[in-house]
């Protein structure tokens, strides 16, 4: 409201600035992915028991070195993966089923607006699970290697890469779909994405068939920078630049609001 004179306001109808409502809808996406019980399973709990239970029981076969020094990558691989894919995928699909989507987009906020937000809301969430799962690396005996800017190229990549697929998978499917699709997708990347089964384990042709995987190709890139401080691995951007220009390009094209 502004004032006309003593004591005598007028009402200022509009919008807030465009900057400001993508940053209040991230912050209250961020505390809704939070707060969500099975979420929290999925983006922390999940990753650390994996990283604490596999570095401290020889129950899989890691190859030389420290297990932590294997597992490490992997585990962060699949944290960007549980935020970025299946915890947006399902969150998003629900919010579609039930108008959410709908009423935000007649809002002043434009559609685009709101993908942004809910991407500022995944890095945020996923900063946290970072911090939080180096801490506990570096608690077991963690010793990486490599270039910080590789492994953040590496980040921003498959998050972008698995964003896009979350997003097509929740605009396009019914929710229950969704919250099916995207946990058996969570699980079977988890065996078969080098998380925890080094690739090398698999029979060769399906070595070169799993490589090309979103989560092969973070999970093998960090560990190549992070393990053995490896330069930047281009060929693994590369397969993950691939993924996150086709999943988001067709999450364009194809998400429906309603």
């Amino acid at each position: 409201m502004t004032a006309t004179g003593t004591g005598t306001y007028t009402p200022k109808p509009g919008a807030a600035p465009l900057p400001r409502m993508i940053a209040a809808q991230a912050l209250l996406e961020t505390k809704m992915l939070l707060r969500n019980g099975e979420q929290l399973l999925l983006t922390v709990v999940i990753p650390t028991l994996l990283l604490v239970l596999f570095s401290t029981v020889d129950i899989v076969d890691t190859g030389a070195g420290e297990a932590v020094d294997f597992l490490t990558p992997g585990v962060l691989a699949l944290a960007v993966m549980s935020t970025a894919f299946t915890g947006q995928a399902i969150a998003t699909g629900f919010e579609r089923r039930y108008g959410v989507l709908k009423r935000l987009a007649s809002s002043p906020l434009p559609r685009w607006g709101l993908m942004t937000a809910k991407t500022l809301s995944v890095l945020v969430t996923e900063v946290l699970q970072v911090i939080l799962l180096t801490v506990i690396a570096f608690a077991l005996g963690w010793s990486p290697q490599g270039s910080p800017v590789a492994v953040l190229l590496l980040l921003v990549l498959g998050t972008a890469a698995f964003s896009g697929l979350g997003l097509l998978m929740a605009g396009t499917l019914k929710a229950e779909a969704t919250l099916a699709a995207a946990n058996l997708v969570f699980l079977l990347l988890l065996v078969g994405g080098g998380v925890i089964v080094p690739l090398d384990k698999f029979p060769s042709g399906a070595q070169d068939v799993l490589g090309l995987l979103p989560i092969s190709a973070l999970s093998e890139g960090l560990r190549d920078v992070l393990q053995h401080g490896a330069g930047m691995p281009w060929g693994n951007l590369g397969i993950l630049a691939v993924w996150a220009v086709a999943g988001l390009a067709a999450a364009g094209k194809f998400f429906r609001w309603e």
